[in-house]
Parts: C-alpha cells; sequence; structure tokens
C-alpha cells in the first residue's frame, strides 16, 4: 500500500503561482513513477506531468509545458508541482497518483491516488 497526500491548492489570479506537494508514504518500490492529473468540473482526468521516483525522466501535458514544473524530493519523500502562468483553464482538482511502472500517462496504469486539491485561477 502506498498512501498520497496532497496539499497546496488555492486560489489565485491569472498569471500567478502556486506550488503544489505530494507526501508519499508506506511500501517502497525498487522502481516507479509519480504523477499530477487534473480534473476540472464536467470534463474527463487528464494527465498533467509525471516524474520517475529513481530518476529524471519528466513528461508533460502540452497544455502545461514550459508553465508548469515537476519535482521531488526523495529525502521527504515528496513530489512537488510548482505552477506558473496560472490560467482560467487550469481550473481543476489535482491528484497526485503512483504507478509501479516507468513514465505512464494514462491514469489506469496509476495504482494509487491521493485525494486531491482545488485550484482556482480566477480571470
Amino acid at each position: 500500500q502506498v498512501q498520497l497526500v496532497e496539499s497546496g491548492g488555492g486560489l489565485v489570479q491569472a498569471g500567478g503561482s502556486l506550488r503544489l506537494s505530494c507526501a508519499r508514504s508506506g511500501r517502497t518500490y525498487s522502481s516507479s513513477t509519480m504523477g499530477w492529473f487534473r480534473q476540472a468540473p464536467g470534463k474527463e482526468r487528464e494527465f498533467v506531468a509525471s516524474i520517475a521516483w529513481s530518476g529524471v525522466i519528466t513528461l508533460y501535458a502540452d497544455s502545461v509545458k514550459g508553465r508548469f514544473t515537476i519535482s521531488r524530493d526523495n529525502a521527504k519523500n515528496t513530489v512537488y508541482l510548482q505552477l506558473n502562468s496560472l490560467k482560467p483553464e487550469d481550473t481543476a482538482v489535482y491528484y497526485c497518483a503512483f504507478s509501479p511502472k516507468i513514465g505512464p500517462t494514462e491514469s489506469y496504469k496509476y495504482d494509487y491516488w491521493g485525494q486531491g486539491t482545488q485550484v482556482t485561477v480566477s480571470s
């Protein structure tokens, strides 16, 4: 079992920034990926970014490239998502997720999920 707890969401004006955190605990794996997904009202959950836990492989959705940055602190078992130049269309619940695979972008390949944190961007 892996437990994930997100924090850092909130309300911000367009052009502003937020940093989301995801603290991981529980079972350890020799290889894995941490991902961020988001779901806006009435829309499907979509991939945002991912990072391999033991490497430097990062992936981003085209919609966030150049604006969002994913990083990790292995000593703290924490993954971060820095959100810059936020737009109203970034408004969503953001979820942290864990996969025992390397580099997946599909949500069904992630086995554990956090409770989500709301990000609201006002225009």
